[in-house]
C-alpha cells in the first residue's frame, strides 16, 4: 500500500485495511485541526487506488474484513471513483463485511438519495461523522462548515439509504459556552440517532488557528471538572434508539464504553465517580490524540 503523508483512522479501525483514495480534507478549515494541514486537496487517480487494492488482496485479500477509505472526508469522491473502488474491494476480498470513510455533513448532502442508496447496495455501511457540537454558535467558532440542521438531514438521508453513523462529539472546545455546548450535542445525538457515539477531548495542536487563539488569551481547555461535566450532561440527556458509546480515544481522561440507553445510568455514575475522585483518570502523560 502507497500512503502520502500522515495517516489517520478512527480507533475502531485499528484491525482494518486502509486505503487512500482521496489526499487530505476538502474542507480543511476547523480550528482545532492540523490533520491534513501537509496536503493540498485532490482525488486520487483512481487507477493508482485500484492498484492499491490488488496489491493488498494479493498479500492477505483473505484476511481482510474492514475496509476503511482515507483520507478525512473521503464520501466527497464522486460516484465513478467511488463504485469501482467498491467493486474492485468486493472481487477482491471474499471475506469483507464492511467498508467505511470520514464524512462531513456536507458530503452526505451533496449525493443523490439514488447515489447514496447506490453507494450502500455496492458495500459501503458505515460513515464516520464528526458535528464535534450540537451549538451552532460553537459550531461556527471553530468553522465546522456544517450547522446542527444539516447534520440531522445527512443523518436522516444516510439512515434512509441503510448506512450506519458513528457520530463524534469534541468536549472542551466551546469555554463559555460549556453548558449549551453540551445539551446541544446530546440533542444533536438525539436526532441524528447514530449506532456509533464517541466523544473526544480537545487538544490545542501547535499551529492551529485554536492554538493563536490561545495564544491570545481568546481560547483556554476546561479544567478536567468542567470536561467531564460536558460528557456527564451529553451522556444523561441524549436519547438515541441504540447506540454504541466509547470515549475510548487516546485523547480522553475518562475511558468508558457501554451501551446508550441502556448503560446510561452505570456510565453517568462512573463520571460521577471521576468528579468525586473514587473513579482515576488518565495522566497526562497517558494522553494523546
Amino acid at each position: 500500500m502507497r500512503y502520502e503523508g500522515r495517516l489517520y483512522r478512527p480507533p475502531s479501525e485499528a484491525d482494518s485495511l486502509i486505503v487512500q483514495a482521496t489526499i487530505g480534507c476538502s474542507w480543511n478549515h476547523c480550528t482545532y485541526c492540523d490533520m491534513y494541514s501537509d496536503k493540498t486537496f485532490r482525488v486520487r487517480d483512481l487507477a493508482a487506488t485500484l492498484e492499491d487494492l490488488d496489491t493488498a488482496a494479493a498479500a492477505a485479500g483473505d484476511d481482510v474484513e474492514k475496509l476503511f477509505v482515507a483520507d478525512g472526508d473521503a464520501l466527497v469522491l464522486p460516484m465513478d471513483h467511488w463504485l469501482p473502488i467498491l467493486d474492485r474491494a468486493r472481487l477482491r476480498f471474499p471475506r469483507l463485511r464492511r467498508v467505511s470513510s470520514y464524512a462531513m455533513a456536507r458530503n452526505v448532502l451533496a449525493k443523490t438519495d439514488d447515489e447514496l442508496r447506490a453507494l450502500r447496495e455496492a458495500g459501503l455501511s458505515l460513515l464516520y461523522v464528526g458535528p464535534e457540537s450540537g451549538d451552532d454558535v460553537t459550531l461556527k467558532r471553530i468553522a465546522k462548515g456544517d450547522d446542527a440542521a444539516a447534520h440531522v438531514d445527512a443523518a436522516q438521508r444516510a439512515h434512509a439509504a441503510g448506512m450506519q453513523l458513528s457520530v463524534i462529539a469534541l468536549l472542551g472546545i466551546a469555554m463559555e459556552r460549556s453548558d449549551e455546548h453540551a445539551r446541544a450535542t446530546a440533542d444533536l445525538v438525539t436526532r441524528m440517532d447514530p449506532a456509533f457515539f464517541s466523544a473526544l477531548t480537545v487538544t490545542i495542536v501547535p499551529d492551529t488557528a485554536l492554538d493563536r487563539l490561545a495564544k491570545r488569551g481568546r481560547f483556554e481547555v476546561p479544567p478536567v471538572a468542567g470536561i467531564l461535566a460536558e460528557l456527564r450532561t451529553m451522556v444523561a440527556e441524549a436519547r438515541p434508539t441504540s447506540t454504541v458509546f466509547r470515549t475510548n480515544h487516546a485523547s480522553n481522561y475518562l475511558p468508558l464504553g457501554g451501551s446508550l440507553p441502556r448503560d446510561r445510568d452505570r456510565i453517568v455514575a462512573a463520571i460521577d465517580g471521576a468528579l468525586d475522585g473514587r473513579v482515576p483518570l488518565r495522566r497526562e502523560w497517558q494522553r494523546g490524540l
